[in-house]
């Protein structure tokens, strides 16, 4: 039986905030006279599903759609108290990480639900980066260190940069942080196993 770690995301109660897990990872910020709307475009619909929920629980209304190459895209309304967020997050129109950011737990999960997955061989996890900003990858390597699990920048050339976390202390560690997965197949074989 797993045990609920003290930190995990379950303990912790949702808020706006939660949404820079999204955009650690490929997640998009805008701003607008309205407020700010935060957007991802992710690989299947249980992960759609998942950061819609993780959308709602922190208040947001969230919606699903379909991007332009026909990927799942989920997003919030524009919304007032967004606004802090995308300030937070963007350096006039492009996404950097904030100074001293710390991934707590739910924003960690939103990470995961947004681009983790599992490496082929199974002791190894992936926490996708967003390949149009290159220079957020050091900082957030550094942001998820600070956290407490230390990874390995790794495809920093490639259309899919990411951070590699392996050895099992540190897959716990994540595993313990972010909670039990999404009540569907494909989320259990893409969350970190220990």
């Amino acid at each position: 039986m797993a045990q609920l770690s003290f930190f995990s995301a379950e303990s912790v109660p949702p808020a706006v905030t939660d949404l820079g897990g999204l955009l650690a990872a490929q997640g998009q910020v805008v701003s607008s006279r309205d407020g700010a709307r935060v957007s991802v475009v992710v690989d299947s619909l249980w992960r759609a599903d998942a950061i819609a929920a993780l959308m709602n629980e922190a208040e947001l209304d969230a919606e699903i759609g379909r991007s332009e190459e026909g990927r799942p895209l989920v997003r919030t309304a524009p919304v007032p108290h967004l606004a802090d967020l995308a300030a937070r997050w963007t350096r006039g129109a492009v996404k950097s990480v904030p100074a001293g950011w710390i991934p707590g737990a739910r924003e960690q999960r939103a990470w995961v639900l947004a681009a983790g997955r599992v490496e082929a061989d199974g002791q190894r996890y992936l926490l996708g980066l967003d390949p149009h900003a290159p220079d957020t990858h050091v900082v957030l390597a550094q942001s998820l260190m600070r956290a407490g699990v230390a990874p390995t920048i790794v495809g920093i050339r490639g259309s899919a940069p990411g951070l590699r976390i392996s050895g099992r202390r540190r897959l716990m560690h994540l595993a313990e942080n972010i909670g039990e997965p999404p009540d569907d197949p494909d989320a259990r074989r893409n969350w970190p196993h220990i």
